[in-house]
């Protein structure tokens, strides 16, 4: 490349560019999702329904079978364009770890989501990432954040921060995924160290995951999850068992859901029961989705809750979504 008296910044970026690029592979990709929706607090809103993520992450060929990774996440309301939880949650709140991967498994260090999170959104129809329909966003895990106080003093359900990352290769279906933290902070409401582990199985139509989590408050979760593939169709059934550390508080959820695709539609319905105490909480929901592509999808969700301590109430909304 011949540089020019107009370009010297460019070149001088190049120069030093270009050896990284031999050496890795980078990778830019995120997911935008935007909406109109009724909420269940019978406001109407225009905002993110799923979620709205930028991320980059990188790999390295070590030579040998071993590979370096990274990967840096950031969540963000594609309505304002300000980070999610502004002020409160970190800014790579979704994911900043690096790695080493090879025939043993990935190993990474950093902030992510644990063993138990990574892999429960499976048995959801909607992926534990739909705030109108997920039964999972709304009864799952419900007295058990990975911590109580990560973000800014506030509690973080699904990432654990200062953690330590394991997932096994496949062997005959089954995956082992691990994630703690070697830090134990004597902060307000906290005790000890974060575990969390899953136990995966997914060959032919069948899928199931038995996972624990601890945070480091003492408060205790144990998901289940079972999934049947035929043909177009999933049904998928979950249960999770939720318990505070420092007070008789459990939380039961049994959820049943199923997916079935029509051409470029995919239908979805699922049902939860929750028992929280003394109270037993229901919620129906429904929806469609429409792709447009293989990247773009137009969507519409229905969720009805009926609570022992409150009125009945119904959120609805549509929406479109991109990947890159």
């Amino acid at each position: 490349m011949r540089c020019t008296p107009c370009l010297p910044v460019a070149c001088l970026f190049l120069a030093v560019a270009m050896p990284a690029v031999a050496q890795s592979n980078v990778t830019v990709s995120g997911y935008l999702d935007a909406g109109v929706y009724r909420d269940f607090d019978k406001t109407t809103k225009l905002g993110s329904i799923q979620r709205s993520n930028l991320a980059f992450a990188g790999n390295e060929d070590l030579g040998g079978g071993l590979h370096a990774t990274f990967r840096l996440s950031t969540r963000f309301e594609l309505d304002t364009g300000a980070n999610e939880g502004a002020g409160q949650k970190p800014f790579w709140h979704d994911e900043s770890t690096v790695g080493l991967r090879g025939g043993w498994g990935h190993v990474r260090l950093g902030r992510a989501l644990t063993a138990m999170w990574a892999q429960e959104w499976q048995f959801d129809p909607w992926s534990n990432f739909n705030r109108v329909a997920s039964p999972a966003w709304h009864m799952a895990h419900y007295l058990t954040p990975t911590d109580r106080v990560s973000n800014n003093g506030s509690p973080e359900y699904g990432r654990l921060s200062n953690g330590v990352f394991y997932d096994s290769p496949k062997v005959a279906g089954f995956s082992l995924h691990l994630s703690a933290s070697p830090e134990r902070t004597e902060a307000p409401g906290r005790q000890g160290h974060a575990r969390s582990a899953s136990l995966n199985y997914d060959k032919g139509a069948v899928a199931a995951v038995l996972a624990h989590e601890r945070n480091g408050s003492g408060d205790s979760d144990m998901y289940m999850g079972g999934k049947v593939r035929m043909g177009a169709a999933a049904v998928m059934l979950a249960y999770d068992h939720s318990k505070s550390g420092d007070t008789p508080d459990r939380s039961r959820m049994v959820s049943v859901g199923a997916t079935y695709v029509v051409g470029v539609v995919t239908l979805k319905t699922s049902y939860a029961r929750q028992r929280l105490n003394v109270e037993t909480n229901h919620m129906v929901s429904a929806g469609a989705e429409y792709s447009l592509s293989k990247r773009t999808m137009l969507y519409a969700s229905l969720g009805h809750q009926r609570y022992d301590n409150q009125a009945s109430r119904t959120a609805f909304g549509v929406g479109m979504a991109h990947s890159f």
